[in-house]
């Protein structure tokens, strides 16, 4: 493989982790003959995350540090790491230590055998189950069949890229775990190889069971977008409307069903206005929130208004 490797980290009050994390990529990346860069983005930290990033890129031209004026959110700190990055290959990971440098060498062989995109798969993961690895698998499996792009681990932050099929990807939310399904989308072709997974040192875990909630409404999104529907919005909008009216002609024959066997009048019914109820306004609110989702895309790519505000960075 021929090419820098740009390291991007984001961090969010992970002070005991940072210096360890760095003296193992070094480590590790003595064995990968490509040059690389070590690039930390700081998430509005308020713990002294900020401080020793700079230390270490005080002594290591190769730790590249880019600062948040405030938290901003995982998917707007690896959109900075990739739009600061320089790097002919990509590699993302988390800053806990629960990711292991060392699997980077065996992410670079993978992704030389041709591929856009490989990720890593936390076979034996070291957190609970009810509370982190189940709402996993079964976002992972929804993901899977919704997308037709089967991974076992989307939420990994662990993956290498190649520049070429990432460097125009605009992300917003949470859709950093979504970037598999843009590469393969675009052609590329995706592989994905089992990783180490350590349990947690210092620090507290930034995730619970809620983000579990925006990754099912994240990928009604990004189903919508990398879809036929995001050019033929008719046939999406037409579909439901097919099916509402259909809805509706089937309730309306099922109320006139009733009163000529059992003579309940339509106004003593309430399933009628009820289906009819819960049906439009559950619509509503799901066509309204792709409208949404597409207006705030159009405001941020139209004004080439940035997701995050930079406040320092370092080495550049």
């Amino acid at each position: 493989m021929k090419g820098m490797i740009s390291i991007v980290i984001p961090v969010f009050n992970e002070e005991q982790n940072i210096e360890p994390l760095y003296k193992e990529i070094v480590s590790s990346l003595a064995a990968v003959s490509n040059s690389h860069e070590i690039i930390f983005v700081d998430d509005g930290s308020v713990d002294a995350s900020p401080k020793i990033i700079k230390e270490i890129a005080g002594r290591d031209d190769r730790v590249k540090g880019v600062i948040f004026n405030r938290n901003y959110g995982q998917t707007a700190a690896i959109a900075a790491g990739i739009d600061v990055a320089t790097g002919a290959y990509i590699v993302t990971m988390d800053a806990d230590l629960q990711n292991d440098p060392r699997d980077i060498a065996r992410l670079v062989s993978k992704i030389d055998e041709g591929y856009g995109l490989v990720s890593g798969w936390r076979r034996k993961r070291k957190e609970p189950f009810f509370s982190r690895r189940l709402p996993s698998l079964i976002a992972n499996s929804v993901i899977s069949a919704c997308t037709g792009l089967k991974l076992h681990d989307y939420g990994c932050t662990l993956k290498i890229y190649k520049r070429d099929y990432i460097k125009n990807i605009n992300l917003y939310g949470e859709m950093h775990r979504f970037i598999p399904l843009y590469v393969y989308s675009m052609g590329g072709k995706v592989a994905e190889i089992e990783v180490n997974h350590r349990e947690r040192k210092w620090g507290a875990s930034k995730y619970g069971i809620g983000r579990t909630l925006k990754v099912i409404l994240d990928l009604t999104t990004v189903k919508f977008l990398l879809g036929s529907n995001s050019t033929s919005p008719i046939y999406f909008f037409g579909g439901w409307g097919i099916f509402l009216m259909g809805s509706g002609m089937l309730c309306g024959a099922t109320s006139l069903v009733q009163k000529l066997i059992w003579g309940l009048w339509v106004h003593r019914n309430p399933l009628l206005l009820l289906s009819v109820f819960l049906f439009i306004v559950g619509t509503q609110v799901i066509m309204m929130g792709l409208l949404a989702e597409l207006s705030v895309r159009i405001y941020y790519e139209t004004t080439k208004k940035s997701i995050y505000q930079v406040a320092e960075k370092i080495n550049y």
